[in-house]
This record gives structure tokens, sequence and C-alpha cells, in this order.
């Protein structure tokens, strides 16, 4: 079992054997699989077909899966790997320890966003956007989005979310008010309220964790591994709650056939999200 740290606990061996991992994982052309599988199971509420990675039930074991697959992919590179967590309610500037020029790089230059510092840069020659939905094949960001400011999510805002002892609830979508999921996915009424916790991080960090393609970042996979720790301390805050749905769902229901429920194999790796409950069979977080 391999242990997930906060990226602010790395030290400088494990910061660069993490870079190096992730630059040969792009080399191979690995890298962009997790891009484009990403992608392809981004689908909307307005859209036709399964939902299963994102507006939601099942975006937490979903993405606890594709992230084990990546890490797994990683750890076949260098053993010694595993993906840190950034904690955005702490760590919540540009001037933040993972923005560093020996990590991830800090924000993009004004006028096209292109990313100019870190290993990431494509001016460092290793990082070509290959999967994207716009042109251009340089790695963006807008920390802070300065011309029009975002914060990122709070301490509050997070402890909101997870004291809902409810999962998710119908009609299991973008729109539903209630469960912790949605609170924390992030998909809010509108105005100010519009984008919050997970949403609003993509949008603060901005660039390519603005689209379906977000992985071209490789800050994604910090960010979801501390989504990852937090539904943790949700089933932890309701330990007699769990998934919802639980049974799959009528046929009478508008939802039947797009949302998965605990026992429906998720694609594509035909995995349930009952068997993504527990973290610990996989690994630990410090």
């Amino acid at each position: 079992m391999h242990t997930r740290k906060n990226q602010r606990n790395l030290t400088s061996a494990e910061k660069k054997r993490l870079v190096n991992a992730l630059l040969k994982l792009k080399r191979s052309g690995r890298y962009d699989d997790f891009v484009s599988m990403h992608g392809h199971y981004y689908v909307s509420d307005g859209e036709d077909g399964p939902r299963v990675g994102h507006m939601t039930p099942s975006f937490f074991p979903w993405h606890r899966k594709f992230l084990l697959e990546f890490e797994r992919a990683l750890r076949a590179v260098d053993p010694a790997v595993s993906v840190p967590y950034w904690d955005w309610t702490t760590d919540n500037t540009p001037a933040a320890s993972l923005w560093a020029k020996d990590f991830l790089g800090g924000s993009g230059r004004r006028g096209d966003r292109q990313a100019m510092t870190g290993p990431f840069a494509h001016a460092s020659g290793n990082w070509n956007i290959n999967t994207r939905v716009t042109d251009g094949k340089f790695l963006t960001r807008n920390l802070g989005r300065p011309a029009d400011p975002v914060a990122l999510p709070t301490k509050r805002d997070v402890a909101k979310a997870v004291s809902d002892a409810v999962y998710d609830a119908v009609p299991w979508d973008s729109t539903v008010s209630r469960g912790f999921r949605n609170k924390i996915e992030g998909w809010g009424p509108g105005g100010p309220d519009k984008w919050l916790n997970h949403n609003r991080v993509h949008r603060w960090v901005g660039g390519q964790m603005m689209g379906a393609t977000s992985p071209n970042d490789p800050v994604f996979w910090l960010h979801h591994s501390f989504m990852d720790l937090l539904w943790i301390r949700w089933q932890k805050a309701h330990p007699r709650a769990g998934y919802l749905p639980r049974r799959k769902l009528p046929e009478s229901d508008p939802e039947q056939g797009r949302v998965f429920s605990l026992q429906d194999p998720m694609p594509p790796w035909n995995v349930t999200p009952a068997q993504l409950l527990d973290h610990t069979k996989y690994y630990r977080y410090a």
C-alpha cells in the first residue's frame, strides 16, 4: 500500500521524482491516453447517453478509479511515486509551493496565458498539448483570474458540503440542491454561487483546467487527490450514510440508463461504485 502526501510536505527529491515520472509518462504517450479518456467521459446533463464521470452520483467512484489507474501507470515508471494532494483551502494563492519553478510552474503570461515557468512549460520542450478542445500546443493557466478575480473555496465552504448527511438526491444531476456530491462537485444555482468547490478550483486555475481535457494540466491529479480525500472525510463524518442511488433506477425514471447505481458497472473498467467505496485496500493519506 502506498501513501498520498500533502504536496506541501514533499521533499525536493520527491517532487523531482514525481515530475520525472510525469514527463516519462508523457513521452510514452500514456499520459495523453488519460487526457483523452477524461474528455470522452465528460458528458453533461444536456447530452444524450450515460453520464458516469460528471454531474452525477458516480463522480466520486469514477474519479477514484481514474486516479488509481493513472497512479498505477506512474508507479510503473517509478514505484516510489504516488499522487500528492493539493489542499486548496490552505495553499490558496499563486505563491503557494506547488506553483514553484521546481514543481508545477506558475501562471500564464498575459495575452495567450502560456505557462512560462517550470517543467511543464512549452518552452522547456517536454509538454506538448496534443489532446485538446482549443488551438495551441502549450499549457495555459490564469491563476486567480486577475482581470476578474475568483477566490479558491474556503474551509467553511468545504465544511458546509461535508456536513450534508445525504450523498446525492433526485434528479441526480447538476441541478440538485441537496447532497454532498453536488455541493462539493460545485454546480451551483447561478450568480456568485454558480461555481462552487471543485468547479471553482478548475476556474481559479484557468487555462486547460477549464475544459473536458483538464488533465492536460498536471495539477488536475493533485486537485482530484484532494477531492478523493474529501469523500473519505464525508464517509467518516456520516458512517451510516452511503452511496446513492443504491438500486438501479426504474424505467419510469428519465435518468434510467444515464445514472449509475451502487451495483452498476462503470465504463470503461466495468467496476461498480460498490467496489470503490473503501480506499484502504489501495492507499492511505498522510
